[in-house]
C-alpha cells in the first residue's frame, strides 16, 4: 500500500490540483485499503470500484485542463439513507426494495459539483435508530463503533477513506466519531440540506460530515452548507469562510460543563480534566460553567420529540412491516405512537425555553467544552450512550468532536466542542486549536 489512503481530504485536493498524485491513485489506494480491513470492520455496504475510478479519471482529466472543484478528487463514503443515483438506498432494512435511485440527495449533489468521488454506501443502524449494526469498532473489534452512523465513522476511524457523511437525531454523528477515533460535525438544525436523506424525526435531523482533521471537515461544510428550499427545515443563512477559520486556529474562551464531567465514567472523567488543564496550558481560557436547565430535563425534550415524530414517519410502513421491524426501532415507533400531543406539544415549549437559556452561557465564551461521551466504546450488543449528544441534537446547536487521545487499552478518547447557532467557523477555529494541542492519533488496523 502506497500510503495515499493516509492523507486528509485537504491534501488530497491540494496535491491533485498540484498534480503532485492524481485521483486515480488515490481511489485505488482507498480501494486496498478497503479489502485488507474490510472483513474485520464490515463498514461498508456497496462499494463500487469501476464507478470510482471513472469518476476519479474525470477528475484527472479536470486538474489537467485547470478545472475541479474544491473537494476535486476526493473519496466519501455516503450513509446508507442518503439516496445517490445509482446506489439503492435500504437504511439498514430488510425490507425496502433494492431500486437503484435515479437522482442525489441535495448534499450528495453538492459534493458531486464539488468533484468529490462517491466510493459506496456505508452501514447504518436499521432506519438510523439504536439497533446494533455488523459493523465493528477500528481499535478494537469487541467494541461497537457507535451508531447509527457506524459505517461512516468506522470507515473513517479505520483509515478506509478521509471522509464520510453521517447524520444524528440523537448522537448518530458525533457518538460514533468520537467511538472510532475521527472528527465528527452536527452542525446547526438548517445548514446542511436533508433533502433526499431518510428522515427519522423532522425537528432533530441533522446531516454532516465524518473525518480525521477539523480542517477537512471545514472543507465539506464549505460545499455542503446552503439554503435550500425543497427541505422545509432549511434556514437562509450566510455561510462563513469555514476553512478559512480552520487554517487560523486561534486558542480559545472554553467553558467546562461541569456537571456533564461529574456524570462521565470515570476515566471519561479524569481524562477530561486532564484535557482542560492541557489546553490552560497551553493558552486557552478555561473557566467552569453549567447548564441552564438540568440534564434529564433536556433529554427528555429529546426522547419526547424523537419518538413522536419517528412514530408518525414510519406510520404506514410501520403497519405493512412491523414483524420485520428490529427490536429496538418497533418499541421506540410503538412508543412514539401513542404519546399524547399534549406531551409532544408541552416537550416543544421546553425546547424553545432550553434553547434561549443556553444562548445565555456564550456571552463569555467561544465554545462550551465536555466530553463526546460519558463512556469509552462499550461491547456491540448495544451502539453506546447517546445521552451527551441528544441534549444538543435537541436544540440545534452546532457541535464538534475531536480525537484527544487513546486509553490504557487504546481506545480513543474524545472531546467535544459546542458553539451557538451558526457558530460553525468559530467553532472551527477553536476546534483546529485544540487539535493542534492533542495531537494526531495512529493508524488504529496496526
Amino acid at each position: 500500500m502506497n500510503g495515499l489512503h493516509q492523507l486528509g481530504v485537504v491534501e488530497i485536493a491540494d496535491r491533485i490540483r498540484a498534480k503532485d498524485i492524481s485521483a486515480v491513485e488515490v481511489v485505488d489506494a482507498v480501494l486496498q485499503r478497503i479489502e485488507s480491513t474490510e472483513p474485520t470492520i464490515r463498514a461498508w455496504v456497496t462499494v463500487d470500484p469501476e464507478g470510482a475510478r471513472a469518476q476519479a479519471r474525470k477528475a484527472d482529466d479536470a486538474a489537467a485542463r485547470g478545472d475541479g472543484g474544491p473537494l476535486n478528487g476526493v473519496p466519501v463514503g455516503l450513509k446508507d439513507i442518503y439516496d445517490a443515483a445509482g446506489f439503492s438506498t435500504l437504511c439498514g432494512s430488510t425490507f425496502l426494495l433494492d431500486e437503484h435511485r435515479l437522482t442525489d440527495a441535495a448534499s450528495v449533489a453538492r459534493l458531486k459539483r464539488a468533484g468529490a468521488i462517491v466510493i459506496g454506501k456505508t452501514v447504518t443502524t436499521p432506519f438510523a435508530l439504536a439497533d446494533p449494526p455488523v459493523t465493528r469498532n477500528p481499535w478494537n473489534p469487541e467494541r461497537t463503533p457507535g451508531g447509527s452512523s457506524s459505517g461512516s465513522a468506522a470507515s473513517v476511524g479505520a483509515w478506509q477513506i478521509p471522509a464520510a457523511m453521517g447524520s444524528q437525531t440523537a448522537g448518530s454523528i458525533c457518538r460514533p466519531a468520537g467511538y472510532c477515533g475521527a472528527v465528527g460535525l452536527k452542525p446547526t438544525f438548517g445548514r446542511i440540506s436533508r433533502q433526499g436523506i431518510h428522515p427519522l424525526a423532522w425537528s432533530l435531523d441533522h446531516a454532516g460530515p465524518i473525518t480525521r482533521r477539523v480542517a477537512d471537515a471545514a472543507a465539506l461544510l464549505q460545499v455542503l452548507a446552503g439554503h435550500d428550499p425543497t427541505d422545509q427545515g432549511s434556514r437562509d443563512r450566510p455561510v462563513d469562510d469555514y476553512v478559512g477559520a480552520a487554517a487560523t486556529p486561534a486558542a480559545p474562551r472554553l467553558g467546562l460543563l461541569t456537571d456533564m464531567v461529574e456524570i462521565s465514567q470515570p476515566d471519561v472523567r479524569a481524562h477530561i480534566l486532564e484535557v482542560a488543564e492541557k489546553l490552560r496550558h497551553a493558552g486557552a481560557t478555561v473557566v467552569e460553567m453549567t447548564l441552564p436547565e438540568p440534564f434529564e430535563r433536556m433529554l427528555a425534550t429529546q426522547l419526547i420529540t424523537m419518538q413522536s415524530e419517528a412514530g408518525a414517519i414510519h406510520s404506514m410502513q410501520h403497519r405493512q412491516f412491523a414483524d420485520q421491524y428490529p427490536p429496538r426501532l418497533r418499541a421506540a415507533v410503538e412508543l412514539g405512537q401513542v404519546i399524547p400531543a399534549e406531551t409532544y406539544l408541552h416537550a416543544q415549549r421546553l425546547r424553545r425555553r432550553i434553547r434561549v437559556a443556553t444562548l445565555e452561557l456564550f456571552e463569555t465564551v467561544d465554545a462550551l467544552l465536555m466530553p463526546t461521551a460519558a463512556n469509552l466504546p462499550p461491547e456491540p450488543a448495544t451502539t453506546g450512550d447517546n445521552r451527551f449528544q441528544a441534549i444538543w441534537s435537541v436544540i440545534g446547536f452546532p457541535t464538534l468532536c475531536v480525537p484527544s487521545g487513546l486509553s490504557a487499552d487504546r481506545l480513543p478518547f474524545s472531546t467535544k466542542l459546542i458553539a451557538r447557532p451558526w457558530g460553525e467557523a468559530r467553532l472551527f477555529s477553536a476546534g483546529a486549536w485544540c487539535e493542534s494541542v492533542f495531537g494526531p492519533l495512529p493508524d488504529p488496523c496496526q
